[in-house]
């Protein structure tokens, strides 16, 4: 028996130190994964907080100063020949310009509360005339609102329009670039966008 037992005791002791090792190691680690998470979420919550107070001047801004800061943030960017149309009956290029790379920018600017959405009608009236009357090699509807309509969005993405929003426009203003943002067109990286009904 005493023989028996000197054999099996270091197997039982390996396995109970395999067990309490590895049940800690799958402890921390669960630590580790839960803290690098709880990270992840703050920091995209302070980003969120920070792009809302880089949009408080923004907001502030009239309708005419808005389209204007957006000229200069193109201009920032790189862009040339930057002009503003600053007027109505301007169909819906209130912006135009030309990328680095030589494309032809025109961009519909919308001053809205950030609680509005931009709707299907907005777009349609922006569709129809950014290419065809403006010849764009890429249309960018920017907005201070948080949301396009699902219709409005829909239009959108099936005809190559950036829909650039409130989240994506305070990360612009923060110093994203444009040639970065195009390519998300309407989604931010904040808190998800859920586009309101029609």
């Amino acid at each position: 028996m005493a023989a028996a037992w000197a054999s099996v005791w270091p197997v039982l002791l390996a396995v109970v130190l395999v067990a309490v090792l590895g049940g800690g190691g799958y402890g921390l680690w669960q630590a580790h994964r839960s803290a690098v998470g709880k990270d992840r979420a703050w920091r995209r919550e302070e980003e969120a907080r920070a792009r809302e107070l880089s949009m408080t001047e923004v907001d502030a801004l009239s309708w005419q100063d808005f389209e204007r800061y957006v000229a200069d943030l193109c201009r920032r960017d790189g862009c040339t020949q930057v002009v503003v149309s600053g007027k109505s009956g301007d169909l819906g290029a209130d912006v135009i310009g030309y990328l680095a790379d030589g494309r032809k920018l025109v961009i519909q600017c919308k001053k809205y509360a950030p609680e509005r959405s931009v709707s299907s009608q907005d777009m349609q009236k922006f569709l129809g005339t950014a290419r065809n009357e403006h010849g764009a090699d890429v249309a960018l509807f920017v907005t201070t609102c948080r949301r396009f309509t699902a219709a409005a969005l829909g239009l959108a993405v099936r005809h190559d329009i950036v829909a650039l929003h409130r989240d994506l426009l305070g990360a612009w203003v923060r110093g994203a670039r444009l040639d970065s943002l195009i390519p998300l067109n309407g989604h931010g990286d904040g808190r998800a966008q859920r586009p309101s009904p029609a």
